[in-house]
């Protein structure tokens, strides 16, 4: 599996747009676009509501101890299922974890975490 980094940053709805329309003016031209990767959130607040000491301890145990399933996940980090589960499916809906479900004796997903680190960026 090869490693990555993630890039968060802040990013405004009016530069959002602008990047949009720059991109957009670029591909109806015939030119090639930069793809830019990462995850972007329109302001701090809503940065630290997704990412919360507890997110980053489930990202963190997913990385480093690789549990074969949500339950056993849970078991690690001696927290209740049901909000393991909640952590867990805003945490892929924003792309910082990735779930593979497996269906072999039993129905179980796998949570996976596939980069080292996650960089920051905030614009002042």
């Amino acid at each position: 599996m090869k490693v990555r980094k993630i890039d968060i940053g802040i990013k405004g709805l009016k530069e959002s747009l602008k990047d949009f329309a720059e991109t957009w003016k670029k591909l109806e031209a015939g030119k090639k676009a930069k793809k830019e990767e990462g995850i972007y959130f329109d302001s701090i607040d809503t940065m630290r509501a997704v990412l919360t000491n507890n997110r980053l301890l489930v990202l963190k145990i997913i990385r480093e101890r690789q549990p074969n399933s949500v339950y056993e996940l849970a078991k690690m980090l001696n927290r209740d299922l049901k909000n393991v589960n909640q952590d867990l499916k805003l945490l892929a809906e924003v792309g910082l974890v990735t779930l593979e479900k497996i269906e072999d004796d039993k129905k179980r997903v796998i949570p996976h975490v596939d980069y080292r680190k996650i960089l920051l960026e905030i614009p002042v």
